[in-house]
């Protein structure tokens, strides 16, 4: 069966010639087939499925004039090979060639110039290797770093720029780090830090010009802590502050809540 598409069109918009094709004794094989596996065809599925069938042909097409076939040959050739490919001129070779070789080689596409090759690659590495890109230049890439990174190398992370990210090192970054967090400017943040807190060091957020962190501290602080809240502006707030002191007032006095 033949892809829906009808044309068999080369990279460069030129009909395929299947009779001055160096693989036509593939063709007469059942190897590759027209308008369904055929390397120069200039989609990808088409070329894609000629190196599933065919893959010890794809060392010999890793220097191809065109992106899409070398990316694909990638997928299936020699590993051996793949090296040179990292200074690839396209991101999807880069890539395809450095998925399948050993971490290390990762290393050297940290700062490739495609955010989306650096945010795979963060993917690739871990620990003390990933945390060069704790610095990168798009946020996504330190939105992937955030998730990726031990809690305890978060640390460096706590002002990054963007609040996404932030909110992600508010969730992860280690306990010790996490009161450094408290006064950030932006109010997701600080909730993601204030659903992290003990009730002891929660008591801090009392004040806090959002109403979520301050429900959150009428919810969980100790009850001695929250005098301030129970004439709270919201209405939230200041119903479960005075229900926990209320709470809290009874057992004082022995009598069952």
């Amino acid at each position: 069966m033949t892809d829906d598409i009808d044309e068999a069109l080369d990279w460069q918009g030129h009909q395929v010639n299947c009779a001055a094709c160096t693989h036509l004794t593939l063709n007469g094989a059942g190897g590759c087939r027209s308008r369904h596996a055929c390397v120069n065809d200039r989609y990808a599925r088409r070329i894609d499925r000629f190196f599933n069938w065919n893959p010890g042909l794809a060392d010999g097409y890793l220097g191809h004039p065109h992106f899409e076939v070398r990316a694909i040959a990638a997928k299936f050739a020699n590993l051996f090979l793949l090296p040179p490919l990292l200074g690839d001129a396209d991101e999807t070779v880069r890539w395809n060639a450095v998925r399948r070789l050993p971490k290390r080689y990762a290393l050297q596409l940290r700062k490739d110039p495609h955010r989306e090759v650096r945010m795979r690659v963060a993917t690739l590495i871990e620990g003390d290797e990933l945390l060069p890109m704790a610095g990168d230049e798009d946020y996504y890439v330190r939105l992937v770093v955030a998730r990726r990174l031990p809690p305890l190398l978060l640390g460096r992370m706590m002002n990054d720029e963007e609040a996404e990210v932030r909110r992600v090192v508010a969730r992860r970054v280690a306990d010790e780090w996490l009161f450094g967090m408290i006064n950030d400017r932006d109010a997701a943040v600080r909730l993601e830090v204030a659903q992290r807190l003990s009730p002891e060091l929660l008591a801090l957020m009392r004040c806090d010009p959002d109403w979520r962190i301050r429900y959150e501290v009428a919810s969980r602080a100790a009850a001695g802590e929250l005098t301030g809240l129970v004439e709270d502006q919201d209405s939230l707030v200041r119903e479960v502050a005075r229900s926990r002191i209320a709470v809290r007032l009874e057992r004082g006095t022995g009598t069952s809540a």
